[in-house]
């Protein structure tokens, strides 16, 4: 193989790599309050024997507790600190998003289906996130990915 040959090949693999990573929601996201509109935490995404969970691993408001406990949990995430709380669990992927997993709302302790996706075509710096309750009323919030 020539230099070039290999060079070239080098940079299409890389090329090829970096895609596969753009089509993921591993990494690191800005959630947003619904009510205020500001920045809220970071949930770092990350993948487990093939499906997404998601934890808390920031808080952004000055005034959060650090020491926050998720006192309307039920079982064992009861009183447990929110800070390092895995509040998404068991995504599968389905075509192009990640579905039959549960999201956890550690303020009012409610648990709710979950799916996530792009929310835009070709745009992985947004990230679609539904908690759909089992009556079919569902919320989606939209995270900005930090890293």
């Amino acid at each position: 193989m020539t230099p070039k040959s290999i060079f070239l090949a080098a940079f299409f693999l890389c090329a090829a790599f970096g895609i596969s990573l753009a089509q993921s929601p591993v990494g690191t996201w800005k959630t947003i309050d619904d009510e205020t509109g500001e920045a809220k935490s970071h949930v770092e995404i990350y993948e487990q024997d093939g499906k997404m969970y998601g934890k808390v691993v920031k808080f952004l408001r000055a005034s959060a507790d650090p020491d926050a406990v998720c006192s309307d949990c039920k079982g064992a995430k009861k009183n447990q600190k929110i800070m390092g709380m895995v509040i998404v669990e068991a995504l599968e992927p389905y075509k192009d998003y990640w579905q039959d997993g549960t999201i956890l709302d550690p303020e009012t302790g409610k648990e709710d289906g979950c799916s996530i996706w792009f929310a835009q075509e070709g745009n992985s710096d947004e990230l679609s996130v539904r908690g759909k309750h089992w009556t079919g009323l569902y919320r989606t919030q939209t995270w900005y990915r930090v890293q």
